[in-house]
């Protein structure tokens, strides 16, 4: 039986992954807005805690200040680089003259920045609760405590890359690995979750006889991470294509971008058919409202959401819209493909 104090651990978990897919979308209005250098210093924003609304409100010299403290800052991060070997990288972004480019005071930008910095602090608070809350598993389950105190690592680690984001004006790699990092968090709030829910349940012979199953979901989460990766490099490419047409010609912006959008156009195919496939298997097996079944036919009406708003970022000109839900339904994707991969992973490994 499930106690009062587990069952506020699962319910806690289960609001910070929402939260963290909230973030998500808040990062992807940012980008799809142009938002992302609205606030140009970090964690504050324009050395506030509530941002101004009116450019009145800032000194002269603005521009000047926050170019020189991104200077500054990104040359500690160089000198980080070169510790761990990586000197070819670091000599690039201490020669990126986009870094040293001032950015215009723009109040909507500005304040679209700052709510989604307020939405990662918010999935930072339900982050820490759900470590506070993890040690209910102290005796049957230290796992859940070991991974819920390592998530707020990462998620520390993760807003002190959303600082070098900012500090080198949304250089291509580090938005990436930025992008990659909620992944895992997402993965481990997730796989905490699961387990927690588990944990007093009898294994399921039917679910840990489908060995076969696990490896071909486990092949779909990597294409999925991988398709990640590439639309992150499409949307790069696409903020560079746009920047030198001073976001015009919006309908001429893909057929600019080259092989990148080739691979990630054709990979998607690759994501439908095999999740086409992952469904065929679960359907031919679970019944009902068995949990496996339910998830897979979320995973079918994520993947639609996400063909059709790739499809209308592809053909009608980056509507800004579609722009936010893709990059929410690809992780929504992912988020859904690695539980339905821990349903059909052997529930009595959950057993300590």
């Amino acid at each position: 039986m499930v106690s009062r104090s587990e069952q506020r651990f699962i319910r806690i978990n289960l609001i910070t992954i929402i939260v963290t897919l909230l973030v998500i979308l808040a990062g992807g209005i940012v980008r799809s807005t142009g938002s992302g250098m609205g606030c140009p210093d970090w964690p504050k924003c324009f050395d506030r805690y509530i941002p101004p609304t009116d450019v009145s409100q800032l000194p002269a010299n603005y521009k000047e200040k926050y170019v020189a403290g991104r200077l500054k800052k990104n040359e500690k991060f160089a000198k980080y680089l070169e510790s761990m070997g990586k000197v070819a990288l670091a000599d690039s972004i201490r020669h990126d003259k986009s870094i040293t480019i001032p950015e215009e005071f723009n109040p909507t930008k500005t304040w679209t920045e700052y709510l989604n910095r307020l939405a990662g602090v918010a999935a930072g608070i339900f982050l820490f609760l759900t470590v506070v809350y993890s040690f209910t598993y102290r005796k049957a389950a230290k796992r859940i405590i070991v991974l819920s105190i390592l998530n707020l690592f990462v998620v520390g680690y993760q807003g002190w890359l959303g600082s070098i984001v900012v500090s080198t004006n949304l250089a291509q790699w580090v938005v990436t690995v930025h992008m990659l990092l909620a992944l895992v968090i997402l993965a481990i709030s997730i796989y905490t979750y699961n387990y927690a829910k588990q944990l007093n349940k009898a294994p399921s012979v039917i679910m840990y006889r489908i060995l076969w199953l696990k490896g071909f979901l486990f092949f779909t989460l990597v294409i999925s991470i991988i398709q990640i990766v590439l639309g992150t490099d499409v949307r790069e490419a696409v903020d560079i294509i746009a920047k030198a047409l001073a976001y015009g010609s919006k309908a001429t912006w893909i057929s600019k971008v080259g092989s990148v959008f080739s691979y990630h156009r054709d990979l998607a195919i690759l994501v439908v058919v095999t999740n086409a496939i992952v469904y065929k298997m679960v359907i031919d097996r679970f019944s009902g409202k068995a949990a496996p079944l339910l998830t897979a036919r979320f995973i079918l009406i994520t993947l639609l959401i996400q063909l059709l708003s790739g499809f209308a970022l592809a053909y009608i000109a980056f509507p800004p819209a579609a722009q936010a839900l893709h990059i929410l339904f690809s992780t929504l994707l992912f988020s859904l493909q690695f539980y339905l991969y821990l349903l059909v992973y052997r529930t009595s490994t959950y057993k300590q």
